[in-house]
C-alpha cells in the first residue's frame, strides 16, 4: 500500500502568452491512496492534472508513474493506467448509447470484444448506472451523465482515477451516491475539489496549490482546521459545518 506509484519531481509549466501554471511541483502518491488537490481558482489544479495523462505534450521537469517515465515510448500505456474524468460530462460523452460509450475506451487500448463488453458492464455496475445502458447520454440527468463519465474512464481499468470538480451542479442526493461510490472504488484517486466536505471524507492527505506552488501537504482534517493556510490559500468550509465532531 506504501508502495510509491506516481512522482512528480520540479515539473512547471508557462502557456504561450507567458502564464506560468506550475513552478517546481514535486508530488508522490502512494499506490491506493487518495488526494484531494485544493486550491483557489487559477492555482494550476487543471494543468497538473493535464499533465498527469500526457495531454499538454512536452514536460519541463519529470513525472514518472509505476517506474515508467513520461515518454513517447510509454505515453499509450500511461494514458490508460490514468483515468481523467473532466468536469464536464458532455465532454466524454458522444456515442449513441450510454453502453457504446463505456465500450468506447477499452475498445480504443485494444482490449479484446469480451473484456471490452465484461469491463464495461461491470464499469455500469459500480456507478450503478447499468439499467441505463441502452439509452441515449443526452437523455441523463447531469448527475446520472457523471457516473457513467466515470464508468466510461474505469473501462479501461485504469490504476489511478483523476476526477476534475466531480461534485460540481450535482443536487445533494447525486453528491451522496458519488460520493459512495468513490468510496468503494478499489483504485488509486486525485480528487480536484473546491467541496471541502467531500475531500475530508474521501481524502486522507489533501495537497493545496495556489499560484501554480503547493502551499500545504498534509493529513486533510488538519489543514482545514489550520485557520491561517485556509485563509491564506482563499478556503473556506461552508458555513455551519463543523470539524470538532471528528476529533478523536
Amino acid at each position: 500500500m506504501n508502495q510509491e506509484y506516481l512522482n512528480v519531481d520540479n515539473l512547471s509549466f508557462e502557456y504561450p502568452d507567458g502564464f506560468k501554471a506550475l513552478e517546481n511541483i514535486n508530488l508522490s502518491l502512494s499506490k491506493g491512496e487518495r488526494l484531494a488537490l485544493l486550491g483557489p481558482n487559477g492555482a494550476g489544479k487543471t494543468t497538473l492534472i493535464l499533465h498527469l495523462n500526457g495531454i499538454l505534450g512536452d514536460l519541463n521537469g519529470q513525472i514518472s508513474l509505476n517506474n515508467k517515465d513520461f515518454s513517447e515510448e510509454n505515453i499509450s500505456k500511461i494514458r490508460k493506467s490514468v483515468g481523467l474524468v473532466f468536469q464536464d460530462p458532455d465532454d466524454q460523452l458522444f456515442m449513441p448509447t450510454v453502453l457504446e460509450d463505456v465500450m468506447f475506451g477499452p475498445k480504443n487500448f485494444g482490449f479484446s470484444d469480451e473484456l471490452v463488453k465484461k469491463n464495461s458492464i461491470n464499469a455500469l455496475e459500480q456507478v450503478k448506472m447499468l439499467q441505463f445502458k441502452d439509452k441515449p447520454p443526452h437523455h441523463l440527468s447531469f448527475g446520472q451523465k457523471r457516473k457513467v463519465a466515470i464508468a466510461s474512464v474505469l473501462a479501461s481499468e485504469p490504476e489511478l482515477l483523476v476526477l476534475d470538480e466531480p461534485s460540481s451542479n450535482l443536487d445533494p442526493a447525486s453528491r451522496r451516491e458519488l460520493i459512495d461510490i468513490l468510496k468503494n472504488l478499489d483504485v488509486s484517486i486525485i480528487l480536484v475539489t473546491h467541496d471541502l466536505p467531500m475531500a475530508l471524507e474521501i481524502c486522507n492527505r489533501s495537497v493545496i496549490l495556489n499560484n501554480g506552488k503547493i502551499t500545504a501537504d498534509d493529513d486533510t482534517y488538519k489543514i482545514l482546521k489550520n485557520e491561517k493556510i485556509m485563509s491564506d490559500n482563499r478556503l473556506e468550509l461552508p458555513f455551519g459545518f463543523a470539524l470538532h465532531h471528528l476529533e478523536e
